[in-house]
């Protein structure tokens, strides 16, 4: 029998294919576009399952269900944005599929909170999701206000590139609620910036405030672990061996066994 370890990320994968199959019914999607979307959609999988087999869990909670949901959105989101690279698209549907992610997003944790099903992996899942349907709305929106927007897509895994080569970076930190106001930001700024609603100088003004929040918010989570980084502890001093011998030759520490002599035939 196959363990539901394997099949519920499979399941994923089938969803996936069904928000991709909606699109091309609808708005339209090339190969580009299906290739975009069925290759996150096997990234998601092979990732989710590896972390479930990490974890020792046995399947999804209730919550990762709704994250499973909000990563095929950002899969849909993707495969547009790919899409928008050789032609007009439907922006509206975009808008949609990446506002009703973000919604989610608030969805899953109070589910997540209301079972009591929270877990390391559905908060590290629900991180990754949020990270992916940024940096592809930054792709979406750098030909409106630069490419340099970029950054803010980045930046998540940029900081996790640099825990590979300094360790210290890797610790864990404490719940702090105004991350998670910044991140939820970020979405929602690109997303409006994405319905091109905006007038280009207020766009960039939107862009560039949700960047500085994000730089103030990695600033201060690196200055944390910086401050409660292990260090390693100091080597021991050497202790040296009681040195042989009698009279001057003893140190404090040092304890001193008088060795019995023969004297007339008798051990004194």
């Amino acid at each position: 029998m196959v363990s539901a370890v394997r099949t519920d990320p499979f399941a994923g994968a089938i969803l996936q294919v069904g928000v991709l199959a909606a699109l091309a019914g609808t708005v339209g999607l090339s190969a580009y576009g299906w290739l975009a979307g069925l290759l996150f959609g096997v990234v998601m999988v092979a990732a989710l399952g590896y972390g479930l087999r990490r974890s020792g869990a046995d399947r999804l909670g209730p919550a990762d269900w709704v994250t499973l949901t909000r990563a095929t959105l950002a899969g849909g989101v993707a495969a547009l944005t790919v899409e928008a690279f050789r032609g007009p698209i439907a922006v509206p549907v975009l808008v949609a599929l990446a506002t009703v992610a973000l919604s989610l997003d608030w969805v899953d944790g109070q589910v997540a909170r209301r079972t009591g099903t929270t877990s390391a992996l559905g908060a590290r899942f629900d991180m990754e999701v949020d990270s992916f349907l940024v940096l592809v709305l930054c792709g979406y929106v750098a030909d409106q206000v630069g490419s340099w927007v970029l950054v803010i897509g980045a930046m998540r895994y940029v900081f996790v590139a640099a825990g590979w080569v300094l360790p210290w970076m890797r610790g864990s930190l404490p719940p702090r609620y105004w991350r998670k106001v910044v991140a939820a930001t970020q979405g929602i700024a690109l997303t409006v910036v994405a319905a091109g609603v905006l007038p280009r100088p207020l766009a960039l003004a939107v862009v560039l405030g949700a960047l500085a929040l994000l730089v103030e918010s990695f600033g201060r989570v690196v200055g944390w672990l910086w401050r409660h980084r292990v260090r390693p502890a100091l080597p021991a001093a050497p202790v040296s061996p009681a040195p042989a011998g009698h009279g001057s030759e003893w140190t404090p520490g040092t304890r001193i066994v008088r060795q019995p002599v023969e004297v007339g035939g008798r051990r004194r």
